[in-house]
């Protein structure tokens, strides 16, 4: 309807971020023996480096809030451009 579908990875970049360091991890270990990560979801990750749970939640809240402004700044911007041509 708004072929808005694509700002779906920006909005949820978090998502997508965990998603992809889980795949890298395991498509390292299977195709060299070894890991990117310490442990896979990237938070655990950051847990086993020393951070502090605390920290990595904020931390993680943060890029979650950028990546949501980021959408709705992209969505927005797209919107003002065609004027609301999508409006009947």
């Amino acid at each position: 309807l708004t072929n808005t579908h694509l700002l779906l990875i920006v909005i949820g970049g978090l998502y997508v971020m965990i998603t992809v360091s889980v795949i890298l991890q395991v498509a390292s270990f299977k195709m060299f023996g070894k890991r990117i990560f310490r442990m896979a979801p990237i938070h655990h990750h950051f847990e086993l480096v020393g951070w502090p749970e605390t920290t990595i939640i904020v931390r993680f809240w943060i890029l979650a809030g950028l990546g949501v402004g980021l959408g709705l700044g992209i969505f927005y911007g797209d919107f003002v451009a065609n004027a609301g041509a999508i409006l009947p």
